[in-house]
């Protein structure tokens, strides 16, 4: 008897346990999960509960349409997308069979937001059903100047940025190659395998070496750590002897014999800011944390891939020197240098990228409006005015000249940066107008495009040069 006991003793405490986890399991699933695997894009179920719903308009902002919903014959949603390819990167998709990207992703919960209509429209219905609409998103996009950008890319591969200087709102974000999200189901296949990879967004994702739009980043640490750069001359023979097997030459070896701080941002020179990455060593490390590198960077309707810049002992100074002329293994989106630019138009403080500035309901009511955020004073305003004034002279008589816009002080900083899977460098350009009181900030990139000089600072003039004729 005493062993029938026992057994039911061990019986019952093992259905305890199972019980335990069994309960535990399901609770941990329903709360933690349950909410990850409802809005994943391949749940049948919420698809259902989405049609039943006419999915909120999201507009740019002068209330120009971008996606829409239209019924169509069988009592389904179509989403037509009115901007195209030029929209197409920084909106996503939104399909039954391919999910949601992009901003359709990131705001789906107020777009699809099963909302009924309101009492007053019911009642203006005679009383009938009226269609539940999900919440309209008014974008921080220019779509005027966005076509500008897209049309300015051409056929190249590539990426631009325009930013607000004194917001942060994204005015125009595109992304070359790109593609109709109107054909889906045409195209996905080609899209899927394509080696030009048109469904990367290059703007946060697209992850390359700065180049010597970098230096405005090792200008800003030097002054912060190096006392008396300003004052400071210094010999450039065309090239710096960093030992037996590397030497860090400027472009085609050139010269530029004795110069300072600012003609040496003025003139590029790598011989100057490779020396510059020696001497701060791990305060370089330091400064370009400030500014993103190696960090989350909180945005809104986005969502940006961390931009590299890696930890190198004093022993390596060919990676130190490298790295302060944006090369090694240095790596940044189009958006971080951005908001590099973004930083030193804005005094020495950085903004919160945003691209979503109000999301408004059925009602025509607000739930949802953006303000201005910080996300730090990276430098000090003395030292973004210095790094300013060099950035005017870059585009007024330095290697940014074809950055130039008739009748408005453009600042700016050239890059063209090596990389190992191509003999053609990419071509950078970062910089911002006017010099007085600037308005918007602008990274141009064009993958394999040569000098920053040419191909994307002609770039950089045609967006500024749409933006100030607006």
């Amino acid at each position: 008897m005493d062993n029938l006991t026992t057994n039911i003793k061990r019986v019952m405490i093992i259905f305890l346990i199972v019980f335990i986890v069994l309960i535990s399991y399901l609770s941990y699933f329903t709360l933690f999960r349950g909410p990850e695997i409802a809005t994943r894009p391949d749940n049948r179920r919420m698809w259902d509960i989405r049609n039943k719903v006419v999915r909120g308009t999201i507009y740019d902002k002068n209330g120009k349409e971008l996606s829409v919903s239209e019924k169509t014959k069988n009592n389904q949603y179509k989403r037509t997308y009115k901007g195209g390819a030029a929209t197409a990167h920084v909106l996503g998709y939104y399909d039954p069979q391919y999910g949601i990207s992009g901003l359709e992703n990131l705001y789906d919960s107020y777009l699809s937001s099963n909302i009924s209509a309101s009492f007053m429209a019911w009642v203006g219905n005679g009383f009938k059903e009226v269609d539940k609409k999900g919440d309209d998103v008014y974008t921080s996009l220019d779509l005027g100047l966005q076509q500008t950008a897209y049309n300015a890319l051409g056929s190249s591969r590539g990426s631009v940025v325009v930013i607000k200087v004194d917001t942060g709102e994204i005015l125009a974000m595109v992304s070359k190659p790109s593609y109709d999200p109107n054909k889906l189901g045409e195209i996905w296949k080609q899209l899927s395998t394509d080696e030009q990879r048109p469904l990367l967004n290059r703007a946060v994702s697209g992850l390359y070496p700065p180049g010597s739009t970098f230096k405005v980043v090792t200008g800003v640490s030097a002054l912060e750590n190096i006392d008396g750069i300003e004052k400071e001359t210094f010999n450039d023979e065309g090239k710096l002897v960093l030992g037996p097997d590397y030497t860090l030459s400027n472009d085609q070896g050139k010269a530029m014999g004795k110069i300072n701080f600012e003609q040496a941002m003025v003139k590029s020179s790598n011989v100057f800011f490779g020396n510059l990455g020696i001497r701060l060593e791990k305060n370089l490390f330091k400064t370009a944390e400030k500014f993103g590198f190696n960090r989350n960077i909180p945005a809104d309707g986005i969502i940006i891939d961390n931009s590299r810049f890696p930890k190198y002992d004093i022993s390596e100074k060919g990676n130190l020197a490298q790295a302060g002329i944006g090369q090694a293994e240095v790596l940044a989106t189009p958006v971080q240098m951005a908001l590099v630019a973004q930083t030193i138009a804005n005094d020495g403080v950085m903004l919160k990228p945003v691209l979503v500035d109000k999301v408004v309901d059925y009602s025509g009511n607000t739930v949802k409006e953006f303000r201005p955020d910080e996300i730090g004073q990276i430098t000090s305003p003395g030292y973004a005015a210095e790094i300013k004034r060099f950035m005017r002279d870059v585009v007024a008589k330095g290697t940014g000249t074809r950055a130039q816009v008739s009748g408005i002080q453009v600042c700016g900083k050239t890059g063209t940066a090596q990389h190992l899977e191509s003999k053609n460098p990419h071509s950078w350009f970062i910089g911002f107008a006017p010099y007085k009181n600037p308005e918007i900030a602008v990274a141009v990139i064009v993958e394999e495009g040569g000098y920053g000089g040419t191909a994307a600072a002609k770039i950089s003039s045609q967006v500024m040069s749409k933006y100030f004729k607006k």
